[in-house]
């Protein structure tokens, strides 16, 4: 996605299926040109890799990490539990469970392993997106201003649908 030595944040997924909704917060990173990556793990399938990941993201310049998956959803606080980076957990309906598994598996970390969960689906990846942006603005002037005119822009939005609406 990005030249490794300015990627920022990392958007992490279990599974190559899972790719449908991560894109979601791909597509948030690109739109306020944040550096980013994805990455193909597995907590269970692929547990060294996932670890080497985890190990090594922080010295790569990466300062924040996107963690999505799907069914037992182990990914984000496997790799929170490895790093000091934010994690942020985006749940995936992978499952009969409709990800009801997945969001609980996500948000019920141990005390100590902090991972910042979102909503199921698509919606909680472009919200992983800009909560990373949000982190990112913290020190990021520039970032911070971009992130106020998309702020202004939903605003807009739902004022020119009200004149819509007033119109019918």
């Amino acid at each position: 996605m990005s030249d490794t030595k300015k990627v920022l944040v990392s958007v992490v997924m279990g599974s190559d299926s899972d790719i449908t909704v991560m894109q979601e917060a791909i597509n948030i990173l690109r739109e306020f040109q944040v550096p980013c990556e994805a990455y193909l793990t597995s907590a269970h399938r692929a547990p060294e890799r996932t670890s080497a990941f985890a190990r090594n993201a922080a010295p790569r310049g990466v300062q924040v990490i996107i963690a999505g998956a799907g069914a037992a959803a182990h990914l984000a606080g496997v790799i929170a539990s490895q790093t000091t980076l934010p994690v942020i957990g985006v749940p995936i309906d992978a499952t009969p469970l409709g990800g009801l598994d997945a969001l609980l598996a996500t948000a019920q970390m141990p005390g100590g392993i902090p991972v910042a969960t979102m909503a199921i689906g698509k919606g909680g990846a472009k919200n992983a997106a800009l909560m990373a942006i949000r982190i990112l603005a913290l020190t990021n002037h520039d970032l911070q201003k971009q992130l106020d005119a998309y702020i202004a822009k939903m605003a807009q939005e739902v004022e020119k649908k009200q004149e819509k609406l007033d119109s019918m």
